[in-house]
C-alpha cells in the first residue's frame, strides 16, 4: 500500500467520505419530512423546502468540519484531567452549534429569498436549544469518528511499516546470500574454493560459467545472467552476451564508432564490450 499517497490525500478522502455520508443522511431526512407532511393529503410545504433545510444544514457542517477536526487535533481525548476536557469540549460544542446555526439560517434565508418566500427561524432561545441538542450529539459523533479514525490509521500504518521493514530486511538478507564471498567449484575430481574478489571475469560456456581467477579457469554450473546478477553487489557487471567482468580488474575502456567497445584488464586480457550493455556498465561504475 502506498502510504505516502494516502498521507497526501487522506484529508481529501476523509472530507469526501463525510460529504457522501451527509448527502445520503440528509436526503433521507428530507424525504422523511416530506412524507410526514404529505400523510394528511395536500402538504403544507413545497417539495423543495425540506431539501433546502437538510442540504443547508449539511453544507454548513461541511464548511465547519475542517475547523472542528483541527480543534480535535489540538485537544485530543485522553484520560488525564477529565473535568478540563469536559469543559473544553462543552465549549467546543457550543461554538460548533453557533456556527452551524448561523450558516444554516443564512443559507436558508437566501434560498427562500430566491424562491420568493421568507424564512422564519422562530424564537432564538427556543430554536437554539432545539438545534444545540442535535448539534451537541453530532459534535460527539464527529469527535469519536475522528479519534477512532486516527487510531486505526496509525495502527495500520505502523503495521505496514513493520511489514515493509521486515521485507527490506529479508531482501537485504537475500542480497547478502546471493553475493557469496567464495564459490566451491569441482574440477578434475577436486573441489576448489574460489574467492569472488580474485575473479577477473566470467565467460559463458553453455550450462556453465567459467570463472577466470589468478590465471586459472574454474567451471561453475550457472547461467551468466544469473551469476552477474548475484555478484552485482560485489562489483560485477555483464558486458557482453558471453562475458561479465569484475570492476576492480578493469584497467581501461576504449570505444569504437559502431558503439561497441573493448575492455582491457589489468592482466592484459581484452574483453568485448557490447553496446547493449555499455550504458548499464558505465552507470554501475559511477
Amino acid at each position: 500500500m502506498n502510504w505516502q499517497r494516502i498521507d497526501n490525500n487522506r484529508v481529501l478522502l476523509g472530507y469526501f467520505a463525510a460529504a457522501l455520508y451527509l448527502f445520503i443522511n440528509n436526503t433521507i431526512n428530507a424525504l422523511s419530512v416530506w412524507t410526514e407532511h404529505s400523510r394528511q393529503g395536500e402538504p403544507s410545504i413545497a417539495l423543495w423546502e425540506p431539501f433546502l433545510w437538510e442540504y443547508t444544514s449539511a453544507l454548513s457542517v461541511l464548511v465547519i468540519l475542517p475547523l472542528l477536526f483541527h480543534f480535535f487535533s489540538r485537544f485530543p481525548l485522553h484520560f488525564a484531567q477529565p473535568k478540563k476536557q469536559l469543559l473544553v469540549h462543552l465549549l467546543g460544542s457550543v461554538v460548533f452549534a453557533s456556527l452551524h446555526i448561523l450558516l444554516m439560517v443564512t443559507l436558508r434565508e437566501m434560498g427562500y429569498a430566491i424562491n420568493g418566500g421568507d424564512y422564519d427561524f422562530g424564537p432564538l432561545a427556543r430554536e437554539f436549544w432545539y438545534e444545540y441538542r442535535k448539534d451537541a450529539w453530532g459534535y460527539v459523533i464527529w469527535m469519536v469518528v475522528y479519534n477512532v479514525t486516527q487510531i486505526v490509521y496509525a495502527r495500520l500504518k505502523g503495521e505496514a511499516s513493520v511489514i515493509a521493514g521486515s521485507e527490506q530486511e529479508a531482501q537485504a538478507q537475500d542480497s547478502q546470500r546471493a553475493a557469496p564471498e567464495h564459490f566451491l567449484v569441482k574440477k578434475l575430481d577436486k573441489e576448489f574454493l574460489v574467492k569472488v574478489a580474485d575473479i577477473e571475469y566470467l565467460e559463458s560456456a553453455g550450462n556453465y560459467v567459467n570463472l577466470y581467477s589468478q590465471g586459472r579457469i574454474y567451471p561453475l554450473r550457472s547461467t551468466l545472467g544469473e551469476l552477474c546478477q548475484r555478484l552485482s553487489a560485489k562489483g560485477f557487471s555483464r558486458i557482453h552476451r558471453s562475458y561479465g567482468v569484475n570492476h576492480n580488474a578493469v584497467d581501461s575502456i576504449s570505444y569504437q564508432p559502431s558503439g561497441d567497445g573493448e575492455i582491457t584488464l589489468k592482466s592484459g586480457k581484452k574483453l568485448n564490450l557490447s553496446r547493449r550493455y555499455k550504458d548499464e556498465f558505465k552507470q554501475s561504475l559511477s
